[in-house]
């Protein structure tokens, strides 16, 4: 079967093993001379992001790297990037790695030509309108992980150090003109990661699929996005060379993140201030909360959970049988069951609950949770009681 194909949603999209290959041309295409390529420190020293800049160079393209960008990136990462498009007169952006890279990248390539703070552009209101759209530049996005879906997005998750929470920065704009998709470029993530970043997908397209609001769009994306993850996930982590398993991972994560503009939830609202208090990756809170939250939401959610477990072709079917499948698959990917497993105890309970209930993402779960249950759920996850 030949997994691959050039879309057009939500953007762009060039998917397929080798078509990083068509990268110089598609920078060209967008009138790119000295483009910057953003990207983690870990990629910057390694052939998939070396083996770009040479390719882009041998085009005759005067390319550089920014890589000073933490795992939860930040807001002093995004002015520093900023600064060095600045100084090098770059003409417009790729974005290459995970989510973490992505975020950055979208959110320097935006603020590049502006006099705008990150800040400034909290999703709040009508904070986007203070963009001059007409000084924006292009976006190339290369995903190098299968979770996140931020090649897709609109929006980048930034941390700010100094109110310690996350902050979801919004334009329209920040959707990359351009997504390559090149399963390749995923085999060399290890088996944790694959792990973490595959159930980072599966939250994603969960939390769509069960939130409240009519869009049958996002709702049929997001089943389709658990039926690759429910095959393929496994498969990714078993063999990380499994080419078919990475690529439908990589959809499966795109697809995540084009379901969850109907919404995410409680998972998202409390691996937000936990990612920004503890420096934890983002992928593994969601594993970590995945089956407290579909308990405390279980009320609302049984008979969406049912219509789940048959289009997905459970045996058994229901809000039992799906809780189990996901303890389960957590376990087979060696992912922790609690919070305690990495390192976070429940001492903040209270202070959690109470930025859970205000992080964007609450306002969209089955249910308006209080801080006291959000607190609740967060105790249950470091302790481990379902």
């Amino acid at each position: 079967m030949d997994l691959s194909g050039t879309w057009n949603y939500p953007t762009s999209y060039h998917f397929g093993a080798g078509r990083i290959n068509s990268l110089p041309a598609e920078v060209t295409a967008r009138g790119m001379k000295r483009p910057l390529l953003v990207t983690d420190p870990g990629l910057a020293a390694l052939d998939i992001v070396t083996d770009m800049v040479s390719g882009l160079e041998e085009a005759g393209l005067d390319a550089a790297v920014f890589s000073a960008i933490k795992a939860n990136p930040t807001g002093d990462n995004v002015r520093d990037g900023v600064a060095a498009f600045r100084a090098g007169g770059h003409d417009g952006a790729i974005v290459v790695g995970g989510g973490s890279a992505l975020d950055a990248g979208k959110a320097i390539a935006l603020l590049a030509n502006q006099s705008l703070d990150i800040w400034d552009l909290v999703d709040e209101g009508d904070n986007w309108l203070r963009v001059d759209e007409s000084k924006t530049v292009p976006v190339i996005a290369v995903p190098t992980t299968a979770g996140t879906g931020s090649e897709v997005g609109r929006a980048s998750v930034i941390t700010d150090e100094d109110a310690h929470t996350k902050k979801i920065v919004f334009h329209p704009r920040m959707m990359p003109d351009l997504v390559i998709a090149d399963p390749e470029l995923t085999i060399g993530l290890p088996p944790s990661l694959t792990a973490a970043t595959g159930m980072d997908a599966l939250s994603h397209n969960l939390e769509a699929f069960c939130a409240p609001g009519y869009h049958p769009m996002a709702r049929g994306i997001a089943v389709e996005g658990m039926r690759l993850i429910r095959a393929w996930l496994p498969e990714a982590y078993a063999d990380g060379q499994n080419i078919e398993a990475r690529s439908h991972m990589l959809v499966a994560s795109s697809m995540g993140a084009t379901a969850f503009q109907r919404g995410l939830g409680a998972m998202h609202a409390l691996a937000h201030p936990l990612g920004a208090l503890y420096d934890a990756h983002h992928g593994t809170l969601n594993a970590v909360l995945m089956p407290y939250v579909l308990v405390a939401n279980h009320p609302a959610i049984e008979d969406n959970i049912d219509e789940l477990t048959r289009s997905l072709g459970f045996k058994k079917t229901g809000f039992t049988a799906f809780l189990d499948w996901v303890l389960d698959l957590r376990q087979s990917l060696g992912m922790p069951h609690t919070l305690s497993d990495i390192g976070i105890d429940d001492t903040r309970a209270d202070q959690i609950g109470a930025m859970a209930t205000a992080d964007p993402t609450a306002g969209t779960n089955p249910i308006l949770h209080t801080a006291e249950v959000y607190a609740d759920i967060f105790r249950r996850s470091v302790s481990g009681r379902l």
